[in-house]
């Protein structure tokens, strides 16, 4: 079985498996990915600038402070992978992802349309979500301790479980539907000046 590294010597890959290997800030624009799978790779400050993913699988990666602007991404599932301080934004239309277990701490969302998003049991502590369109996208499990949303469209969206949820109204969210947890609920009705009894 190859490991990651060996994506340096071509452009494009279909129903590969890549296991370890270190491309620690590695160059891997323009890639084309179809069905692949990278395990306990070393990816940290990859650049996948224009790279296209295709039902393609991460697991247990390192990609801190990857760059994936310009990303066309479908169907790509990042499991108990380490993915802090990333910026997505600039990602390619109508990205496909899904996050279990995942160390998301201090990234970024930007600008982005992200409907029926999955982030299962991750950690989002301090994550910036700003002006990012997350109908019925999912939290189930996670940590939002100092995680900021801010203008973005939250409707249908749950919370199940998740942790340390601070939604404000003056952050502009569009919230209909949302399903929060009960101390989320209480504190929301407090900044409207509710006494809840």
């Amino acid at each position: 079985m190859p490991d990651a590294t060996r994506l340096l010597a071509g452009d494009f890959f279909e129903d590969e498996v890549f296991e370890g290997g270190d491309l620690a800030g590695a160059d891997l624009s323009g890639k084309e990915l179809v069905r692949c799978t990278l395990k306990n790779a070393k990816l940290a400050q990859s650049q996948w600038r224009g790279a296209k993913l295709e039902e393609c699988a991460f697991e247990s990666c390192d990609l801190s402070r990857m760059s994936p602007a310009k990303l066309l991404a479908r169907g790509v599932t990042f499991s108990d992978c380490k993915l802090m301080g990333v910026e997505w934004a600039e990602l390619g239309t109508f990205p496909d992802f899904v996050f279990r277990g995942c160390d998301l701490r201090y990234a970024s969302f930007v600008s982005l349309v992200l409907r029926k998003l999955a982030f299962e049991r991750c950690d989002l502590r301090e994550a910036q979500l700003i002006e990012v369109e997350l109908v019925e996208a999912t939290y189930d499990g996670c940590k939002l301790g100092g995680a900021r949303f801010e203008r973005c469209d939250l409707r249908k969206a749950s919370f199940a479980g998740a942790a340390g949820l601070a939604l404000e109204p003056a952050q502009g969210n569009k919230l209909a539907g949302a399903r929060v947890p009960v101390e989320t609920a209480i504190r929301l009705a407090e900044s409207f000046g509710l006494k809840v009894v």
